[in-house]
């Protein structure tokens, strides 16, 4: 499904490479780990519910969001597989994500008591972060996690079902803060299984895209599968390791909606920044930093016809201009992400050149651009 397109620019997500990308970490994977597919926000930019229909399809059996908002999108799509909530959501909107069958995070007493008082017309579902070293939220001390199993047992409508942390550092070679991490888990894990009577009934996760492709072996009963999926490596170093195949699944595209002969010294963009040095063709694509197209692109380049074209002047709200080595029609096809003929523009190479990550990339570029699934 893609929206009408008014505007000739439009990004190709191909979900035949998010099947591909499950089943390259499923193969290397114990058979008693399954995949926890995280499409929180709107699927790093592809779409929620289209990824998330295919990665179920494709031998997910759980997806990961950040927001309940989110969780209730994939609900009113038709999607019933579980779905976990991985931050923090207020106690006042646990009964709406009881009726549908959304499990939240739970890391605080002081949640739980909050929560006992909301009327809850069917039992909640919970799982526990523990911060083992990332610092952002969850159970961090043996203190903290007895406090919050008792306000757990305290609370019978609420049932634990789940336990997680998350790595900091598991995509970068040096492994050692990973492995303490770990340790600081398996801790709290074994002081966990002497307090809680249905210690074996608990699903753990504690591997995200990095750590379950270093370690697959070590992953427990699930992994939450996020970057990876959608193609893109953890880092530079994991995807130079070639520890696994991945195919990208973003292409971004426009056309030419002008095109004009101008001479040596024209001033282009905002600022009257760029001056062309010689007589040249100068084209305009209407895509700008109003899509998340970022100004900062300025100098970087597009593909048309397999040759590279440089973005010239500042990049406007929603167009920016392009040298060319010659004139094209009206309509021509403009690579911003992906191949053209020999030349390819990955996610990366604009994460590298605005000095950011690729996650960054695909959730920044916005709605207004519609997606096409092939």
């Amino acid at each position: 499904m893609v929206a009408t397109l008014y505007r000739p620019t439009w990004a190709e997500i191909d979900l035949s490479a998010i099947g591909y990308n499950i089943k390259q970490i499923k193969n290397t994977l114990s058979t008693k780990t399954e995949i926890m597919a995280v499409v929180k926000a709107n699927g790093y930019g592809h779409g929620s519910v289209e990824v998330a229909r295919k990665a179920l399809s494709s031998g997910a059996k759980a997806l990961a969001v950040a927001l309940l908002e989110e969780a209730l999108v994939l609900r009113r799509a038709g999607i019933t597989a579980p779905i976990l909530v991985l931050g923090w959501v207020d106690p006042k909107d646990s009964s709406i994500a009881a009726k549908h069958n959304i499990t939240l995070t739970v890391f605080q007493e002081e949640w739980l008591e909050e929560v006992k008082k909301v009327p809850l017309t069917t039992d909640l579902q919970v799982h526990m972060k523990w911060d083992t070293g990332m610092g952002r939220i969850g159970i961090r001390t043996e203190r903290e996690l007895n406090e919050v199993l008792l306000a757990l047992k305290q609370t019978p409508q609420v049932h634990l079902t789940g336990i997680f942390t998350h790595f900091a550092t598991a995509d970068e070679e040096n492994s050692a803060y990973y492995e303490e991490q770990t340790q600081r888990f398996f801790r709290l894990l074994n002081i966990f299984q002497k307090k809680w009577p249905e210690s074996d009934t608990i699903r753990i996760h504690t591997g995200n895209s990095a750590a379950a492709i270093r370690f697959p072996k070590q992953m427990r009963h699930y992994i939450r599968y996020g970057i990876a999926m959608y193609g893109q490596y953890p880092s530079q170093w994991i995807k130079s390791e070639k520890m696994i195949s991945l195919k990208p699944a973003f292409s971004l595209y426009s056309q030419l909606t002008h095109v004009k002969w101008v001479p040596k010294g024209t001033k282009i963009g905002y600022g009257s920044t760029y001056t062309l040095n010689e007589d040249g063709w100068v084209g305009t694509v209407p895509i700008g930093y109003g899509d998340g197209w970022a100004r900062d692109l300025q100098d970087f380049y597009v593909l048309i016809n397999g040759k590279k074209c440089p973005i010239i002047g500042r990049i406007c709200m929603d167009q920016m201009m392009i040298h060319l080595d010659q004139s094209y029609p009206i309509g021509t096809k403009v690579t911003l992400i992906g191949r053209d003929q020999q030349e390819v523009i990955e996610v990366d190479d604009i994460a590298k050149y605005l000095g950011t990550i690729p996650y960054e990339v695909t959730c920044m570029l916005n709605e207004r651009i519609p997606r096409k699934y092939i």
